[in-house]
């Protein structure tokens, strides 16, 4: 078979005219061939093969600039790429569901203000953070209060100050009331608050060396849980006895583990397991996740560091859960076990159960 013109490879392709001069003036998809008197666009057979991979990859709405770059590929690697490509898609899909359900939940609740005693049910807990037994001082931060829970685990040299100014930022949220429709948008403020805070702190801290913090926190609004996320700090949901994980670690081994590059057993050893892709800092995203839980009776929370998570099992952790009734002898007895496994790192978590309010 000679060369096609430029409409019949179009139609074979699938890519229109006007695209593949694009593609052509971009060094994306040259023409095997161009005639010198007409100036006509001429196409070989073989390259079908990588036009229609174009056209997919248009489809999938991968930026040009990264397309010229799959195209140079091998096989294996190109699919590598697109697996990557297709993992951040996904997650900034899931992060605009988030929002959108958190929207959805906000606007469609009926009650006009939250309170703490517009509803029977309200928050028993305790927190509790330990230095561990490598650490030199305690960069983390908690604090637990009748309808905010938050930890945060700084970084740098002024991490401990970084922590402790983000969770303060929220504390304002413990006493004031929030109308209903208005929940997202306090909650936006107070991250902003939280972002001012923590690059203020930065700044004090010695220029060759960062400073930041994870912060994740939930806001107790009377029959829901509004929860921010971001880092690798973790919430657990405990409920009918099963311990679910209801955080994305912000990690670059997560990150891998969702492009399929590492399974979960690796990143358990990778020398990247502690780098952040997402934390409150300089010139970090501090991108939250956002959304609403909607609260049962006898449901337990617990929010921890990467202090205890990385070093107890989670089976352990849902093991102390169910066992100990009492929130203060829960998070003791998780910082023990912490502890016993050697706690490289600081240890901090809340644990927070939701019971029917004493009348």
């Amino acid at each position: 078979m000679g060369l096609l013109t430029i409409g019949a490879f179009a139609k074979a392709s699938r890519l229109s005219p006007k695209a593949l001069r694009l593609y052509d003036e971009l060094g994306l998809l040259a023409p095997a061939r161009v005639d010198p008197v007409t100036g006509y666009r001429l196409y070989a057979p073989e390259q079908l093969d990588q036009a229609r991979l174009v056209a997919w990859l248009r489809r999938l709405g991968m930026p040009l600039a990264r397309i010229q770059q799959v195209c140079t590929l091998d096989a294996g690697p190109a699919a590598q790429e697109i697996r990557a490509f297709w993992s951040q898609v996904e997650a900034d899909i899931a992060a605009r569901r988030d929002v959108a359900t958190f929207l959805i939940d906000h606007l469609s609740w009926k009650d006009p203000a939250m309170s703490p005693i517009a509803e029977p049910l309200g928050i028993r807990y305790a927190a509790l953070s330990d230095t561990g037994l490598v650490r030199e001082s305690n960069q983390d931060t908690v604090y637990a209060g009748s309808r905010l829970l938050a930890v945060a685990d700084g970084y740098g040299s002024a991490g401990a100050p970084a922590s402790a100014a983000a969770v303060d930022a929220l504390k304002s949220l413990e006493t004031h009331s929030i109308a209903a429709g208005n929940l997202l948008n306090v909650l936006e403020d107070a991250i902003d608050q939280a972002k001012q805070a923590v690059h203020d702190v930065s700044d004090t801290a010695p220029s060759s060396e960062e400073a930041g913090t994870t912060l994740t926190a939930m806001l107790w609004t009377g029959s829901q849980l509004a929860l921010v996320h971001i880092g690798d700090s973790r919430v657990y949901l405990l409920r009918d006895g099963e311990l679910f994980q209801i955080t994305q670690d912000h990690t670059m081994v997560q990150a891998m583990i969702d492009e399929g590059r590492i399974s979960p057993q690796e990143a358990l050893s990778h020398p990247q397991r502690s780098l952040l892709v997402r934390a409150l800092g300089q010139e970090a995203d501090g991108t939250p996740d956002m959304r609403l839980h909607d609260a049962q009776q006898e449901d337990r929370y617990l929010i921890c560091s990467d202090g205890l998570s990385t070093v107890v099992p989670t089976e352990e952790i849902r093991r102390v859960l169910c066992d100990i009734s009492e929130p203060e002898h829960a998070v003791r007895e998780l910082v023990a076990l912490a502890n016993s496994s050697g706690s490289p790192d600081n240890v901090s978590c809340v644990v927070a159960d939701v019971a029917e309010l004493q009348q």
